[in-house]
């Protein structure tokens, strides 16, 4: 149940035309603002338990998304409330974009009219494609964005470690040690993590917008996050979330340098990772990849399965 959020009145955010064209009557768009990301986050929670039963998202992650550099709420996010004054659908685009509508309000072309939007948005901003991830099981978005001649770019997974038991965690190679993150690995880890996903990323992030994602966010779990140095150098990392509202843990990112992989250290750091969370009382441990990254033997090696999968679409512009 989504809590009631009172509406601006019009002399503050009157409904232009253009502001989300094609809109249902009854409903109304405004531009997001910082202050509305709780309400964003029950809605996307709303969405999920829909989907997979539970909440994947937490508070900070949304906080996150709407800091992105270059994003402008004014031009590059909507809200769309119901009469009762409900939030029930929101987008964003900024080089990517992710479209929510509450379940007990689809089917009535909320999501088809604030795609529209995101897309005509995305080409005014000069964008050459717009880019969305939808799960596999959201058959009805996933129809959606085929009809808008949306064609699949990668797959998406979400794995999961159960943990009946203690795990057990393997000795490191030679010349290999292991600590939990401290105060003041930051730009080190940031930097570990660029460079590994430079072969396929976009770009790389800045500090200040990696950091937001990762190690300054509310759940950013210190203790349940391992560190590999050789010679003093870091080598590699595995950095985790403690997220509300789920009995898993959640791992973020997983790097290993470049001149230091195929020597088991990622599986090390895992390893101590998914011990650290069942000692904090957790059953089970999960991480998302892609299949760009080509990690995903790595996991299913380690013992992960998958629990779901989704589709990144891509639609040149």
């Amino acid at each position: 149940m989504l809590r009631p959020q009172s509406i601006p009145p019009p002399l503050e955010c009157p409904q232009l035309p253009d502001l989300v064209p094609g809109l249902p009557p009854g409903y109304r768009a405004r531009p997001a603002t910082a202050e509305d990301t709780s309400d964003i986050h029950r809605l996307v929670g709303a969405c999920e338990r829909e989907l997979f039963g539970r909440v994947q998202t937490d508070l900070g992650r949304i906080a996150a998304d709407f800091a992105r550099p270059g994003l402008v709420p004014e031009l590059d996010t909507r809200l769309i409330h119901d009469r009762a004054g409900q939030l029930v659908a929101r987008a964003w685009v900024n080089r990517r974009s992710e479209v929510d509508v509450h379940p007990a309000h689809r089917g009535r072309g909320l999501g088809s009219a604030l795609l529209a939007w995101a897309e005509d948005r995305a080409r005014q901003a000069g964008s050459a494609r717009i880019v969305q991830t939808i799960p596999d099981s959201n058959t009805n978005a996933v129809a959606l964005l085929r009809s808008r001649a949306y064609e699949p770019m990668v797959t998406e997974w979400l794995l999961e470690f159960l943990m009946p038991e203690e795990p057990a965690v393997p000795e490191p190679s030679a010349g290999i040690t292991v600590r939990p993150f401290q105060v003041g690995d930051g730009p080190a880890a940031h930097q570990l993590v660029e460079d590994a996903f430079d072969e396929w990323q976009q770009r790389r992030k800045s500090y200040q917008e990696w950091a937001r994602h990762t190690v300054e966010r509310p759940t950013f779990a210190p203790a349940m996050s391992a560190l590999a140095f050789s010679d003093g150098q870091l080598v590699g990392a595995v950095l985790s979330l403690d997220l509300p509202d789920t009995d898993s843990g959640y791992i973020e990112e997983v790097a290993v340098r470049r001149d230091h992989r195929n020597r088991g250290i990622a599986r090390l750091l895992l390893r101590h990772a998914f011990r650290a969370f069942y000692q904090q009382g957790r059953r089970a441990c999960t991480l998302a990849t892609h299949s760009d990254t080509g990690a995903l033997n790595l996991y299913l090696h380690v013992g992960m399965a998958v629990r779901h999968s989704s589709t990144v679409f891509r639609k040149d512009l």
